[in-house]
């Protein structure tokens, strides 16, 4: 009865004061939209950071322009006073600071009409297309049916690619591409296929700078053995580490909860997501797929969704780094925090650099209702779940109830509703707060964020165009701290440039290849965001998040995709 009394005030309280949040930035919520009876459960996972639920289109106040963004949408007056949904486009943008000498020509603006679905196009509909487990290659369909059960990496890892462009997924992901390419076109072509009503992706191989870093990479940190799977090995003294100490922590809570040891077992369930689930989840704590999603399913012991952590973390925003209108990482904390000086400002933003502070605490159970909401709506903010699975949806559920087992049932049986509550609370307190402020200063700091002009668009543009240079942009809107330490107690994300340049390599590895990445940068005037220790990007971030607060809206429309496409992917 504790329990549930408890739960229900927090989720009272956490709901009202986002719901109160809104009214401020964006006048009350229409009683003419459908999703308003259910603002108040949206509203408990969008009041922390990073969760995967949509938000529901808001009314705005009378204004000229956009007020307030949602669920990759906008509410903007109408002449009848009622607000209409509308997608945001896609904002090609791009640019961030890096020492580039000489200012570079302007880009040429891109003049061509935005991609439709064309009528009756539409693959995810067409019965001619459902049939397949389709995905998209440069340009060419394939169906991965005949696929999926020899894939090297697993199935679980592979259906991350049905129903969309794969190709940044792809190409990112394998070492070797010419051999991923081969097995690739050996499987069927999908003639006729509407390539175009697929939104694209980008092109990672296309990028000099990243196949050159990959080469020296094969060459001289695994010299040959990335053909024998030398990449995805070297963390396995880590993973024990983790999984001995998590064991430790949780028999002691299990044997007396309290603040203690909740707070033990939570530092447990933050350094879990840090290495053995976000490793294994991205396949690369080993050559053996089911070890790979046996240690990314711990997610769902601690209070995530290892499915949703997915489709959110390496759909979107490994695709898609530090951009304001697809990366979630960003998208998820507004309106509550501004991350980009290209969104909306509201007047209680000048604050978050103090109030931020207070909302970290409650990430674990941003992830609760964040991961519910998903599978209802069965996509995250940024990634429709095409390819996933009963089974994996079904891990959602009992995922959560293994972990309120473990983290609360069992407790409050063992020891009683006060116990529980104090031990529960401070294990969701330590965990959120260490997770939270890890990622946070990961992407956001002023170095780590793009912008149009100036001398940095010769870097992240190729050919004067709005094609982005892939890797160029995962090191210029990330930022490292600290150095091998770091990496072990992190798992690699402290060396963020390259996680994201080399999702699939073991943490392990990347102290090495920094070194590389790090010469291939000097050579080229390449901006390397790097700082000495954790405390010091941390000052920088609170700094940052101040001038975040304060600083004029940056809106640079450079095209993009229509609705109907953002709505795809």
């Amino acid at each position: 009865g504790n329990l549930f009394l408890s739960g229900i005030a927090s989720f009272v309280f956490l709901g009202s004061s986002r719901w109160f949040a809104v009214q401020l930035a964006c006048g009350p919520v229409s009683n003419s939209d459908p999703t308003s009876p259910h603002v108040l459960f949206i509203c408990v996972s969008e009041v922390m950071l990073l969760s995967s639920a949509h938000s529901p289109a808001l009314t705005a106040r009378p204004s000229p322009q956009v007020v307030c963004r949602a669920q990759h949408s906008v509410a903007r007056p109408q002449g009848n006073g009622r607000s209409s949904r509308l997608y945001i486009r896609r904002q090609q943008r791009g640019g961030v600071a890096t020492q580039v000498l000489q200012e570079s020509a302007p880009v040429q603006t891109s003049t061509t009409q935005t991609p439709t679905i064309p009528e009756g196009g539409d693959p995810w509909e067409d019965p001619k297309w459902q049939q397949y487990k389709w995905t998209v290659y440069r340009g060419v369909a394939y169906d991965l049916t005949p696929y999926m059960a020899r894939h090297p990496g697993g199935s679980w890892l592979i259906n991350l690619a049905i129903g969309r462009d794969c190709t940044a997924l792809f190409e990112s992901y394998h070492l070797r591409p010419e051999v991923s390419v081969a097995h690739l076109k050996r499987l069927p072509v999908l003639e006729g296929f509407p390539i175009e009503a697929v939104p694209r992706s980008p092109y990672p191989n296309d990028s000099e700078f990243y196949n050159t870093v990959r080469e020296r990479v094969k060459r001289e940190v695994f010299k040959g053995g990335e053909a024998k799977g030398a990449h995805r090995t070297g963390s396995e003294g880590a993973a024990l580490a983790v999984i001995g100490y998590s064991a430790l922590s949780y028999a002691l809570y299990a044997m007396d909860t309290n603040v203690l040891t909740g707070t033990l077992l939570g530092l447990a369930g933050a350094w879990i997501g840090l290495t053995i689930q976000h490793c294994g989840n991205h396949g690369a704590m080993s050559t053996k797929p089911w070890v790979n999603q046996l240690m990314g399913l711990t997610d769902d012991l601690t209070g995530g969704s290892s499915l949703m952590w997915r489709y959110h973390h390496q759909v979107s925003h490994h695709i898609h780094c530090n951009d304001d209108a697809f990366d979630e990482d960003v998208i998820n904390a507004f309106p509550i925090l501004r991350f980009d000086a290209r969104q909306p400002r509201y007047w209680y933003h000048q604050y978050q650099h103090i109030y931020m502070w207070i909302t970290f605490p409650f990430l674990n159970l941003a992830f609760q209702a964040g991961d519910i909401q998903g599978l209802f709506d069965n996509r995250t903010v940024g990634a429709t779940l095409y390819g996933a699975t009963p089974f994996e949806k079904a891990t959602v559920i009992l995922g959560k109830l293994a972990h309120y087992g473990l983290v609360y049932a069992l407790p409050f049986f063992l020891h009683g509703g006060s116990s529980m509550l104090s031990g529960a609370a401070a294990y969701v307190f330590a965990q959120s707060i260490v997770l939270a402020a890890t990622f946070a200063v990961s992407h956001n700091v002023p170095e780590a964020k793009p912008i149009d002009e100036g001398p940095t668009r010769e870097a992240l543009y190729k050919n004067h165009t709005l094609e982005r240079d892939w890797g160029v942009q995962q090191v210029l809107t990330s930022a490292n701290w600290g150095g091998v330490i770091g990496n072990f107690m992190t798992g690699g994300l402290n060396l963020q440039i390259e996680h994201h340049l080399f999702p699939a390599i073991s943490f392990m590895h990347y102290p090495a290849i920094a070194e590389i990445v790090k010469d291939e940068c000097e050579k080229r005037g390449i901006l390397y965001n790097s700082y000495a220790t954790l405390p010091e990007i941390t000052a920088r971030f609170q700094r940052y998040m101040r001038e975040a607060g304060t600083a004029e809206e940056q809106p640079l429309n450079k095209g993009g995709m229509s609705p109907a496409m953002m709505a795809k992917l």
